[in-house]
């Protein structure tokens, strides 16, 4: 059954928020990498200090090494990818639901023209979808994820990209007032109110479809997955040498969601640790 929408589900409070982003931001492995050599280059101008510095920097570059140039990070991610295969998309389809964070409002915001990033192939499976199923409704769920600049939505950028692939803005189900994928789940469970039996498609990240689904389970609404934007290979194989940078992303975009689903599981916000199928 259907859960009551706000029945016993609450969004966060604004502290809880900007908590879990502050924490983010210190354990992010990049950031972690870089504020761990900065402090060990000061150690090293202090004498007494020195040696420990030394082993500091030390341990920052072998981390880096180990991170870029073996497949790590993506034995890190690989299994958030292949937790939920593409399912056989049923015939009927009464409603998709896209899951914000393709976008980047605030360089929409500054330029003028529609941004997207790395996630951009959310938009373009959930345009498809739309096209494929004319009579099912259409929602796409997402503010603002960012601790700063709550008033920059990401509606707006997703639909000028929608209108550019052909979708009327009336189309749409616009849901703007979601700060995390919780609330994504919470707030569109209110705006639609689905019915028990109907069949929804969720789109969203192929790392994020496990923590994403386990929500929507906690909440009594059953979902059809359909994972998109995947960033590992099926043999896990590092990236090449000439993009040292990727493993470093994909690395802190696997361990996001791994701290996510623990958190959000303590928090009894999904029905499994490890959802599966």
């Amino acid at each position: 059954m259907l859960a009551p929408p706000f029945s016993t589900a609450r969004s966060d409070p604004v502290s809880s928020f900007a908590l879990s982003k502050l924490l983010w931001g210190l354990v992010n492995p990049g950031n972690a990498l870089v504020v761990l050599l900065a402090i060990g280059v000061v150690a090293l101008r202090l004498p007494r200090w020195r040696r420990a510095g030394e082993r500091l920097v030390a341990l920052v570059c072998l981390s880096f090494l180990l991170v870029t140039m073996t497949p790590l990070a993506a034995l890190v991610a690989l299994p958030l990818e292949n937790r939920f295969p593409r399912l056989v998309e049923p015939e009927r389809v009464d409603g998709i639901i896209m899951l914000g964070g393709a976008v980047n409002p605030q360089l929409t915001a500054n330029r003028g023209d529609p941004s997207v990033n790395d996630a951009a192939e959310r938009i373009f499976a959930f345009a498809d979808l739309i096209r494929r199923h004319p009579e099912a409704r259409a929602v796409f769920t997402g503010g603002s994820g960012n601790l700063f600049g709550q008033d920059v939505k990401e509606d707006q950028t997703i639909r000028a990209v929608l209108a550019q692939a052909g979708i009327p803005d009336g189309r749409v189900i616009y849901e703007t007032e979601s700060r995390n994928t919780w609330e994504n789940a919470l707030f569109s469970q209110t705006l639609v109110v689905p019915k028990p039996g109907e069949r929804w498609v969720l789109v969203t990240s192929a790392a994020h479809m496990p923590r994403s689904v386990g929500i929507f389970r906690k909440l009594g609404w059953p979902v059809t997955p359909h994972p998109v934007d995947y960033r590992t290979r099926h043999d896990a194989s590092p990236f090449v040498p000439a993009e040292l940078d990727r493993p470093l992303v994909l690395l802190g975009d696997a361990v996001r969601e791994w701290l996510g689903l623990f958190s959000y599981h303590l928090m009894e916000r999904t029905d499994a640790l490890f959802p599966a199928p």
